[in-house]
Order: structure tokens, then sequence, then C-alpha cells
């Protein structure tokens, strides 16, 4: 029998059954690497190598697995926070410019602006825009006292943002005339005062002018919860007419704008737009500038997941890479009798790359199927819970990104493959007649 790379052709039988499959073909070419590779991946006889790769199989499975579900609950997480926020807040705030102004303080009365008010309709991208205002308050009841920041919204504001945020009642009803006597409150106020839907409760304004204090007594409409400690622990909303009233301001004044954007990767690009349509003196800014504390932290997923990404296919390296060196020193005799037929070191190699081209596709495989089938469970029985104190939501969420998964699957691959060819030169140390005594 004569085996040149890549060509085989029948010239008698032999008693192996292995290389029985060989001299039955008839004169032929084949990638004879690929067909004994899928031989000895597929061999139904009972081995340690059989073992082994199973094993390799199984732990390529779980890498990819955790790499998917990795992305994609840090996807969620990432995009469920940064939503409440949006939804709260907006994507870019637009004001008076105030460069020595705090995060947490009442703004600089501005005139409302048609230009600004227009640009859904004049600028692509944008969504929605809103006025509001903020006071600083003190809520007392007859047991305690609790400070806030009174948010001021008007009747054109779209609830259907905070709807996911209300536990209890409604949100506030919008007179013709006058102001709002309804408040909504935090489920944290709402506990440290005692109160429920309906309850009454005083609320002083604070003056920043100096002068006493203005009471009001308001009655709670509703109650919500955003789950981030910032925000439930601080802001209560009612009408902007009243913060108006209170701050002897025109009905055409407001705090400011919030502008809601389509998409969030925008932002930047929109905040620019925007600021260069603005009157003099105003400024605008996104809501990465006015909170960076909790995108910075948001952020610093992106660095777990890259650890985690690189573990893992270390992980799959070295159990494929333990894997080819176990089936080279398994098959150490079926490798003699190769290159006692006159198979090249080379066509050797590409047997067993192969091999663990075809674990790795195994476990490829697998591990995507393993991986969407918990990502369906956890999406439709949300078993995985979080403590909202500390992660700002609940149960864990999910969110696929596809080119995502496309380069865990192609990176794995060719990463897998690239490293196999370190195992595979062991075949050229071997020399066919130890190899044929082999036992």
């Amino acid at each position: 029998m004569i085996v040149s790379q890549g060509a085989i052709y029948k010239t008698h039988p032999v008693k192996n059954s292995f290389l029985t499959y060989i001299w039955r073909l008839k004169p032929c070419r084949l990638n004879i690497a690929g067909f004994i590779a899928r031989k000895v991946a597929f061999n139904n006889n009972q081995s340690f190598s059989r073992f082994i790769i199973r094993l390799a199989i199984a732990a390529t499975t779980i890498s990819v697995a955790a790499m998917i579900l990795a992305l994609a609950f840090t996807n969620g997480f990432q995009s469920a926070i940064s939503q409440k926020i949006f939804n709260f807040w907006g994507h870019i705030r637009v004001q008076h410019y105030e460069p020595t102004k705090s995060v947490i303080s009442e703004e600089y009365p501005i005139d409302r602006n048609d230009t600004v008010e227009q640009l859904p309709k004049t600028l692509a991208g944008i969504r929605g825009i809103q006025a509001y205002a903020t006071k600083n308050a003190i809520l007392k009841t007859a047991e305690s006292l609790e400070g806030v920041l009174f948010k001021g919204i008007d009747q054109l504001y779209d609830s259907v943002r905070l709807q996911s945020f209300l536990k209890e009642g409604r949100w506030m009803q919008f007179p013709d005339s006058g102001y709002s006597n309804e408040i909504v409150l935090s489920a944290y106020t709402a506990g440290q005062l005692k109160l429920k839907t309906n309850d009454q409760v005083l609320i002083y304004f604070i003056q920043s002018d100096g002068s006493p204090p203005r009471a009001r007594k308001l009655t709670v409409s509703g109650i919500y919860k955003t789950g981030i400690e910032e925000y439930d622990k601080l802001i209560a909303m009612g009408d902007l007419r009243l913060i108006q009233r209170l701050n002897n301001w025109l009905p055409n004044q407001v705090g400011g704008y919030e502008v809601f954007l389509e998409k969030q990767e925008d932002m930047d690009l929109m905040n620019e737009a925007i600021f260069s349509r603005l009157p003099m003196l105003w400024n605008s800014k996104t809501i990465f500038e006015i909170y960076p504390n909790i995108f910075d932290w948001l952020s610093l997923q992106d660095q777990t997941i890259g650890i985690t990404l690189i573990i893992m296919i270390i992980v799959a390296v070295l159990n494929l890479i333990t894997c080819l060196i176990i089936l080279v020193l398994e098959r150490t005799r079926m490798v003699g009798i190769l290159k006692a037929l006159g198979a090249s070191d080379r066509t050797i190699q590409h047997i067993f790359l192969y091999n663990g081209a075809i674990i790795t596709l195994m476990g490829i495989g697998f591990g995507n199927l393993l991986g969407f089938i918990l990502l369906w469970l956890q999406n439709k029985f949300k078993f995985i819970r979080l403590p909202e104190d500390m992660y700002y939501i609940d149960k864990a969420e999910i969110l696929v990104i596809p080119w995502q998964i496309v380069a865990v699957n192609l990176g794995t691959f060719f990463i897998c493959i690239a490293v196999l060819t370190i195992p595979s030169l062991i075949v050229r140390k071997i020399q066919p007649v130890k190899a044929i005594q082999w036992k």
C-alpha cells in the first residue's frame, strides 16, 4: 500500500480493524487526516481516550455556556439600571448655565422656549422633551421628619416611563387651574414616615431667599420604588405649578428640560446638536456627566466580564490540550504504523488537529444550547434573585447581543485551534519502530 499526503491507494488487506477502513476503499483521493480523525473521535470502543474526549467536550461546553451567560447577565444588568436612570431623569438635561451648581440643588428659572420644546420634531433621534423643576422640602408627620427634593412635573409629563416604578396608588392628577394637592412618595420615604396612599402629609418648602419655610398639606396619591437608593431616599414628585407659585415664578418659567433619546449610544452626539440650538446662557449635560458615579460603577462590569471571558477560554484551552496529548500518547502505535506506511508528519498532525476541531465544535454547539436554555429559564421563571438595596434590581436581567455570541463562538474556536498546534508537534518525535512496539 502506498500513502501520500492527501492520497491513498489500495494494495493489499491488513488485519488491523482500524486500517481495514482504508484498504476497503477503491483507489481515490480523500482527506485521509479528516477521515481518520472522525474514526478516532467517534470511536465506540471503551477506552480512556473516549472518556477524555467526553470530558474535554463537557469542559468546553461549560466554558462557552459560562461566557454566554456572563455576557447576557452583564448586559442585562447594565441595561436595566441605565434604563431606570434614563426613565427617571432623561438622557440629557437642559438648564440655565450654572458652573458652580451642585447636582442636588434648585435650578435658576428659564423661560419656556419653543425651539427647545420642538426639538423632537426638528432633530431626529429625540423621543421626547419634558419640563421640570425641583425644590428642597421637609415632610412632617406626627412622629417624624424626612428631607426630600420635591420634583415638579406638569400634566404633559409622560408617566408611562415611570409606570414600572409605581408600587401602590397612582400618579398625580392635574387640575385645569391652580395646582395639584397630591404627591408621590418613594417606598423608603413612605416607610420612614409610616404613610400609605390617601394619607395626608405636611410639607415645608425651604425658601432660597432665607424667608421662613412655606407649608402645604398634600395627599399621598402613589408610592414608587426605583431600587436606586440615591433616588428612593431623596425624590418626591408633585406639581410643577406648586413650585412656580412658591418661587414666585411666572407661569412660563421652569427649572429645566429632560430630553429623552431613541438610542442612548447617541447621547454625546445629540448633546452637541442640542447645545448648538440652545439660547445664550443655557447649557446641556448628559446624564453621564451629572451622575458619573453610577455609570463608572457600571462600566467596571466590563472589566469583570473581560476577566471572566479570559478565564473561561483558558479553561477550555487547557482541557483541549490535555485531551490532545492523551490522544497522541494513546494512539502512538497508530502513529507509528501510519509513518511506516509513508504518512508524513504533517498529515498525522492534521489528524489530531481535526480531532481537536471536532471536540471544540461539539463543545461550542452544546455550550450554546446549554447557555440559551438557562437564559430562557431565567427569563421565564426569574429564579436568580438579587438584593435590590445592593444591586438596584431584584432579579437578574438578560440582554443578548448577537455579535457578542458570534464573537465568543469564533474566538473560542480559533484560539483553541491555534493553541492545539503545540501538542500536535509531539507526533514529529515519534519513531515508527518504537511506536509499533508500544503497548
